[in-house]
């Protein structure tokens, strides 16, 4: 192991290898499968996460799901520093060798929803990653909140997470994700991405998305609010949002979404992610 690699372990829960079974025949595969993990073998696919994610030399990147080192390896060249967050020690071997020759990559060894991001230094300015399935709109959402720092997130993801993360209200996929992630950015789907680029070859469609940051994350009361709003999606968004607990009454909400240009029992899918700060506001007046 090259001594040229700065090598920070911080681990999360899950995060340490299990047994002896990591050298039997096709277990990485499964592992893989596990936790949601399908690692790029086209190389012509990170030509295009690299143009969207203006690179550039100053550039600080955080990669969730580092994977066997296909987009890290491409990464370390093109930016100042790169910060590779893996969960599986299975793959520190493929890993660590993709990018044993530089000098400006971090690798962390956790769980991506339990690190401490905060151990990030230097602060990353972009996410660019293959994102686990599972955890895919949670570490989204969550570097949102956590690192202001971040103005640009080129993710591939699950094609339902990107449609969510992405979709304009009134539709069907619309809902929490789509708001918080709207709320701080300009959210687009860029393109799919064929399953064929993926080993193993998944049994979902993916999609390339880019965020742009445009502000802060939403407040802590924002994001009690969105999630109440949404939490009964069948029911009116003021009966949602006392069913959920809020001290405002039934008739208050009506009135100030009357008051904000809608219908009294119109649902939280109705509201932009401008028109739910529009209603946190007037309900604390």
């Amino acid at each position: 192991m090259s001594a040229a690699v700065r090598r920070d372990a911080r681990e999360g829960a899950g995060a340490a290898n299990r047994g002896s079974a990591a050298n039997r025949p096709g277990t990485a595969s499964r592992r893989a499968r596990d936790l949601g993990q399908n690692f790029l073998r086209d190389p012509n696919i990170l030509g295009v996460i690299g143009r969207e994610s203006e690179l550039s030399a100053d550039d600080v990147v955080l990669e969730v799901g580092g994977g066997e080192g296909a987009l890290s390896s491409y990464l370390a060249p093109r930016v100042a520093w790169v910060h590779v967050l893996e969960i599986d020690r299975r793959l520190r071997g493929p890993l660590e060798a993709s990018v044993d020759d530089r000098e400006n990559v971090s690798l962390w060894w956790g769980d991506a929803m339990r690190v401490d991001l905060g151990a990030l230094e230097p602060r990353p300015t972009k996410m660019v990653a293959n994102l686990p399935y599972g955890i895919a709109a949670g570490v989204v959402l969550r570097t949102i909140e956590e690192l202001q720092s971040i103005g640009i997130w080129v993710v591939m993801v699950q094609r339902e997470v990107g449609e969510r993360l992405a979709a304009t209200p009134g539709s069907g996929a619309y809902g929490i994700s789509s708001v918080l992630a709207q709320l701080a950015g300009e959210v687009r789907v860029v393109r799919a991405i064929p399953r064929t680029v993926f080993r193993p070859v998944p049994n979902v469609d993916s999609v390339l998305v880019k965020i742009v940051r445009t502000g802060p994350s939403a407040s802590p009361r924002m994001r009690a609010l969105v999630g109440a709003a949404f939490a009964h999606r069948r029911k009116a968004l003021a009966r949602s949002l006392v069913l959920s607990g809020s001290h405002h009454t039934r008739e208050r909400i009506r009135g100030v979404l009357v008051e904000l240009g809608h219908p009294a029992d119109v649902r939280a899918e109705r509201l932009s992610p401008r028109e739910f700060v529009a209603l946190a506001e007037a309900l604390e007046r």
